[in-house]
């Protein structure tokens, strides 16, 4: 069993690579793949950059090239709900396109012929989130993460994403994932560390929220990845 660890940017998978054993890098697709060991499973770890493109090619490259069996996605997302504040963790149970729009065509907002609004994650990757959650003592929220190449600071387009999605969170890279994965019949597991909300403070400072989070969330994935049972 091969497993992939993904992230958006450099900084979310920097503390994943430094607790890998016989770590080897190697350049494809204008793109460097760290593999590597922990706790004797094979690992495979990549940042995609940021967008629903770059997250599709690496999600595919992991799954097809790399042999991955099962893909992990770590990284921030700004919340809708306003039960999630900063530094909370939500895992998707589902995954949406909330800029995709062929309503002219009599469709509903997210959605196109022969695919589906909202994509689902694996519900036993999950059920493993929420052991390592209680094992740690850390509060597990689960919901709908919506989508977008855009990064969404206005709060009537946050609003309407909510209400016609009936999202919790959104970022930029899941749903393309989640696709890729439910394609190819890999499981797929997305974790995401609120970096903003209805009512965050002004001197928050990003930077800082990301190296701080991106361990946290490191963690919690490599826990994950040991409890993980082979699913060969």
């Amino acid at each position: 069993m091969k497993i992939a660890i993904m992230g958006a940017m450099p900084e979310e998978i920097e503390p994943l690579i430094g607790q890998l054993e016989n770590v080897s890098s190697s350049l494809y697709a204008s793109n460097t793949y760290y593999e590597g060991i922990y706790k004797g499973k094979e690992v495979v770890v990549a940042y995609s950059k940021i967008g629903k493109v770059f997250a599709a090619l690496t999600a595919t490259i992991l799954i097809e090239k790399f042999d991955c069996d099962i893909l992990l996605f770590s990284g921030v997302a700004g919340a809708i709900s306003e039960e999630l504040k900063i530094g909370d963790l939500i895992i998707a149970e589902g995954l949406c396109q909330h800029d995709l729009d062929i309503t002219a065509f009599g469709h509903p907002y997210g959605y196109v012929p022969e695919g589906e609004v909202c994509v689902k994650t694996d519900k036993h990757l999950r059920q493993i989130a929420k052991t390592v959650a209680e094992k740690k003592g850390i509060t597990l929220k689960e919901g709908v993460i919506a989508t977008g190449d855009q990064f969404v600071a206005d709060p009537e387009r946050k609003k309407w994403i909510g209400e016609t999605f009936k999202a919790d969170a959104l970022e930029m890279e899941g749903a393309s994932v989640a696709v890729v994965c439910d394609a190819l019949n890999v499981p797929c597991f997305i974790l995401r560390a609120i970096s903003d909300s209805a009512d965050m403070d002004a001197s928050f400072n990003f930077d800082e929220f990301l190296e701080s989070s991106a361990k946290v969330s490191a963690g919690f994935i490599l826990s994950m990845v040991e409890e993980i049972e082979d699913i060969s």
